[in-house]
């Protein structure tokens, strides 16, 4: 059950904001890949960092990936298709350079297609190309580069489909399993805050994350998987913005359960696209390992009574019921609530002392007569409740 964990670009807490500097951070903290951002354009400046990071993840096998123009325009006319199609030329160029795992690219709009078999078919033939053009790059029989023996001996860069958020745009998860299934070279980039949103939050338990993979398995025949997770706002099918895991209705729990208990058949690296990106990218390796240690734990109790079933030749079931008692018995009482507190019942008054009450209401109506006719205070010497 391989899982790999890493942020979509430099970390936070780089001090610095290079490539090669992220990539020493994401180490430190015991993520093992990344995703580095091209998302509006390539700058041939940067191309001096993609060198060293290429050189830096051959020597540590770590796996480097890469996000290309987030705007693309495949579905449109000659001159925008031709457009986006010179931008992904470029992150093509940056992924070899890198030697980048996978590259993740959108579709964009439906435009004049619409939804349906010609926008899938057109969508097809336009990733079928740049399949083509990546293997052009990477064995490309003039260029010799000793010093990259990834760029000779390696394999090229997976083309990923990643499913979009939004309702107009082209990207569901049923059109990318599509267009994958018929082209060779392909893989589809689950990314679950677009899954979730455009399902109008549909990934809720681990039960869901379980038909995911499966229906992705049958359809494509894999076993490794690209994914992205975030937090996410969205309203009416649609992604609004990404947040951080915590602030969301998406959570990673049942995804980490479901990688723990079903997904052992898994190869799968997991990209947080959240804006807190390692700190989110920590959050979700710890819950991985808190699952991790559930099921341990839960396997060492099923041991424990298999052991105690066979000693004292009770059936597991009694076991595990009696082990419930015991546990319902040292569980803290529930604590009582102000309503439910029995007060304290005065005491009912004898008979001198209603007695006594009513001689002295006797009096101080007496006083309060004569206090009115001559308006000076007079006390009386036998009042017994004087001192």
């Amino acid at each position: 059950m391989p899982v790999k964990l890493g942020p979509a670009g430099v970390p936070l807490s780089c001090k610095g904001r290079t490539i090669v500097e992220g990539m020493d951070d994401i180490i430190s903290l015991g993520l093992e890949t990344m995703e580095v951002q091209t998302v509006r354009m390539v700058a041939p400046q940067h191309f001096e960092q993609y060198w060293q990071a290429g050189v830096l993840a051959n020597k540590t096998d770590f796996e480097m990936n890469i996000h290309g123009p987030y705007y693309s325009e495949l579905l449109g006319g000659r001159v925008e298709r031709g457009r986006s199609l010179s931008k992904i030329e470029a992150t093509l160029q940056a992924a070899r350079t890198i030697n980048a795992r996978h590259i993740t690219l959108h579709a964009g709009h439906y435009g004049d297609f619409g939804r349906g078999q010609a926008a899938n078919e057109q969508v097809a033939n336009v990733f079928s190309g740049i399949v083509d053009r990546v293997h052009e790059i990477w064995h490309d029989d003039e260029d010799e580069f000793p010093v990259f023996p990834w760029i000779k001996n390696g394999t090229p860069s997976k083309i990923g489909i990643e499913t979009s958020g939004r309702q107009e745009l082209w990207g569901s998860l049923e059109e990318v399993l599509e267009v994958v299934n018929h082209v060779e070279g392909t893989v589809p980039v689950l990314n679950i805050a677009h899954i979730h949103a455009r399902g109008h939050g549909q990934m809720r338990t681990s039960e869901d994350y379980g038909e995911l993979f499966d229906m992705v398995r049958e359809t494509i025949g894999t076993k490794e998987f690209y994914c992205h997770f975030s937090g996410v706002e969205h309203r009416t099918g649609n992604a609004m913005h990404y947040t951080q895991i915590k602030k969301s209705d998406l959570n990673f729990e049942p995804l980490a359960e479901f990688i723990v208990e079903d997904g052992g058949w898994l190869d799968i690296t997991l990209i947080s696209d959240s804006p807190l990106l390692e700190h989110d990218a920590m959050y979700m390796m710890q819950n991985i390992e808190k699952s991790r240690h559930k099921q341990l734990e839960r396997k060492a109790r099923e041991d424990r009574r298999r052991a105690l079933a066979l000693q004292t030749g009770k059936s597991e079931e009694e076991l595990r019921s009696k082990e419930t008692q015991v546990a319902a018995a040292r569980a803290p009482p529930a604590p009582v609530k102000a309503e439910e507190t029995p007060t304290e019942k005065k005491p009912e008054p004898t008979p001198e002392k209603e007695a006594k009450k009513e001689a002295k209401a006797e009096k101080t109506v007496k006083k309060t007569e004569e206090n009115s006719e001559d308006d000076v205070f007079d006390f009386d010497e036998e009042d017994d409740d004087l001192f």
